[in-house]
């Protein structure tokens, strides 16, 4: 098949195509890097669709993470950075600050300051105010959004010559472009266009890394087991059987690789203040003794529960993971990257089932230190969050899911700039951060945790346009800019969403060279694609 230059390119005077369900640039995906796509394609003045799954834009964005894991600010630029600008233009207003007066809000970040007076720009907010931002740049550039269009995941992408030629929807919908980008976090699109992917951790061998496979024995952060604490029902008593969430398999020898993936959860949007507060519900099926290990962690005198509470405006938080027994629902997604949409569903039910029931459990049980139960009892959920899915967020965190094998592989080499990256069009910085893997019995009989890993990349990296394209031979129109080209451990650092924002517009960018060009997205201009990015804020090293 050949693509046209400008074949579907739309103009004000131009009349629409007559398939409405065509555009230049078709994107597959309802987070925060489909829509910073969506308005670089449409500013580029390509014609653009959004064929959502969500009906809330955004992804992890707007579902909860608000307190934005940044790492160096300063290598955040383009549409990402003009995100973090307009919510910084909100929190500048009277009428954001409802529930707390701004000159009481901490104004505290991850290494900046929450408001950025000096470059304009707030790096932690609330939830619907994140939301909110990306409606709003999809109105003002008149942006079609499809949402709740679920791709066809057997049958609904058409290839041809190596291109695809069209997907469609559980809905019957068929949408046709000339490139099309996969900006979803399970990266379904890419997987059913038949491009090569990894799913779990590489062993160390295979791209030379120190950080990658199995990391038995290997203990950041704080969330692993500091004390002797027996897995088993009767505490030292094996043919009690294990305790719930604990595995009974070997964990696999240091540093081989394995399929499995880090830890999930939900980003809570919780409040202390009372006018706004919903008390937090006891989920169906309560049971207590899926929180045994909790308690036992609280009998050895482990008081760091509130430690990931962090403020956000308005008295709420962004509560996330902490401790060896927390939000992170441990080896209970392995399924989920691969899985049917049925079976995600599943597994999306029973981590917000195991949250709610962890916060159930520390607001009253009686096994739960005083002190801390009564300071959990002046917490609940934000009535003014999430008001369509019972203040619950409406994404869960997909830390990993598949991992394209594209035209370069971005490794920790590159993350710790002992090996070049070719290309670069966007740059990361956070630490090579993953959750833990497994949950199991060492050979003392204790339990541990496995997979927590915490390493700095010593200062920002560049990230290769490569990562963002498959294989020639795999497809020559599709961009990825969620599900990177990258190892377990690189990928670690580069999935956090400011980067997913860079990331999507740089693709869109790409994209809107690949049609002008005549070209497929492996043949584009990189010296062309740097001076478009860099004109447009983006910094690329």
């Amino acid at each position: 098949m050949v693509i046209v230059s400008g074949l579907f390119s739309s103009c004000k005077d131009s009349k629409p195509p007559k398939d409405e369900n065509m555009a230049d640039i078709v994107i597959y995906g309802g987070t925060s890097a489909a829509i910073s796509a969506a308005v670089e394609a449409k500013r580029s003045g390509k014609s653009v669709i959004v064929v959502s799954p969500d009906k809330h834009l955004g992804g992890l964005s707007s579902g909860g993470l608000g307190f934005t894991d940044t790492g160096d600010k300063s290598v955040i630029g383009g549409l990402s950075r003009e995100f973090y600008h307009r919510v910084w233009k909100h929190y500048n207003t009277e009428e954001a600050w409802n529930w707390q007066k701004k000159e009481e809000y901490g104004n505290k970040g991850q290494g900046t300051p929450a408001m950025d007076g000096e470059n304009r720009t707030m790096w932690i907010f609330e939830p619907h105010v994140a939301e909110q931002v990306f409606e709003d740049m999809v109105a003002e550039e008149k942006i079609r959004v499809d949402r709740d269009e679920w791709l066809d995941r057997e049958n609904g992408v058409v290839m041809e010559d190596g291109r695809i030629t069209s997907i469609t929807t559980l809905s019957g919908k068929t949408y046709k472009g000339a490139v099309f980008l996969d900006a979803t976090y399970e990266g379904d699109l890419m997987a059913s266009a038949g491009v090569s992917y990894h799913v779990g951790r590489e062993g160390k061998d295979v791209y030379g890394e120190e950080w990658n496979g199995v990391q038995t024995g290997v203990l950041h952060h704080n969330h692993w087991f500091e004390s002797d604490i027996s897995p088993y029902v009767v505490p030292g008593d094996p043919s009690s059987g294990l305790l719930p969430r604990v595995s009974g398999e070997d964990p696999g020898e240091k540093y081989s690789g394995d399929d499995k993936i880090q830890a999930y959860c939900f980003r809570m949007c919780m409040t202390n203040h009372p006018e706004n507060r919903v008390p937090f519900p006891k989920p169906e099926g309560y049971d207590p003794m899926q929180y045994e290990l909790l308690a036992r962690v609280f009998e050895h005198g482990w008081k760091e529960w509130f430690n990931k509470f962090d403020p956000i405006p308005n008295h709420k938080t962004d509560t996330n993971n902490h401790g060896p027994f927390s939000s992170d629902n441990i080896g209970m997604n392995y399924d989920y990257p691969e899985a049917s949409y049925e079976r995600r569903k599943e597994i999306i039910e029973e981590h917000e089932n195991y949250q709610k029931g962890l916060l159930w459990f520390v607001a009253n049980d009686p096994r739960v230190p005083e002190d801390i139960q009564t300071k959990m009892q002046q917490w609940g959920l934000s009535k003014d969050e999430f008001k369509d899915n019972g203040n619950w967020p409406h994404q869960i965190y997909v830390r990993e899911a598949r991992r394209m094998i594209g035209e370069f592989v971005m490794t920790e080499n590159e993350l710790l700039k002992k090996s070049p990256t070719p290309k670069p069009i966007g740059m990361g910085s956070y630490t090579m951060d993953s959750h833990n893997v497994q949950r199991y019995v060492k050979p003392d009989g204790f339990v541990q945790n496995e997979g927590d890993i915490g390493v700095s990349t010593n200062g920002p990296y560049t990230i290769s346009y490569g990562s963002l394209v498959p294989k020639k031979e795999d497809c020559k129109n599709l961009l990825v800019p969620v599900c990177v080209s990258s190892s377990h451990i690189a990928f670690g650092s580069i999935r956090m969403e400011p980067v997913f924002m860079i990331l999507g517009q740089s693709a869109a960018a790409a994209a809107v060279l690949a049609i002008d060009q005549n070209s497929a997205v492996q043949e584009v201009d990189y010296t062309k694609l740097k001076e478009v990015l860099v004109s447009k804020g983006q910094i690329v090293e």
